[in-house]
């Protein structure tokens, strides 16, 4: 099931599950750009239509993304294994938009001093 708060008390994002066929945005999000929330429409509903199960991505309590998956019990279909190199994938492919968006999650959520992290970012880049 998709609601605002996962099973594991993290704030979802968004997630899709491929046995209702259905895609979730979390509406506390809806000043994201129409843009990201597209880019994250189709990550979520295309993981579904490639692994199978519910795939969700969340914001743990330090703003950091974190991708989740799982499925019924009784789905033959779906590959653990599989679905987790698909989410390794995913995290390399869109690095830079998981990055925004947890700056966005720690500033407007959190109430975090853009500066501090956007000169955090500097150093990262540094490394």
């Amino acid at each position: 099931m998709l609601g605002s708060v996962s099973s594991t008390g993290r704030i979802v994002l968004c997630g899709a599950n491929a046995y209702e066929e259905k895609y979730y945005f979390n509406p506390l999000f809806r000043k994201v750009p129409e843009s990201i929330q597209k880019e994250l429409r189709i990550i979520c509903v295309l993981y579904t239509q490639n692994a199978g199960g519910v795939f969700t991505i969340e914001f743990e309590e330090d703003g950091t993304i974190t991708m989740e998956t799982n499925a019924d019990e009784e789905d033959i279909t779906y590959d653990e294994v599989s679905a987790g190199l698909l989410i390794g994938e995913i995290r390399r492919q869109r690095q830079d938009l998981f990055r925004a968006l947890e700056t966005y999650y720690k500033v407007i959520v959190l109430h975090h001093d853009i500066s501090e992290l956007l000169s955090e970012d500097e150093t990262d880049d540094e490394d």
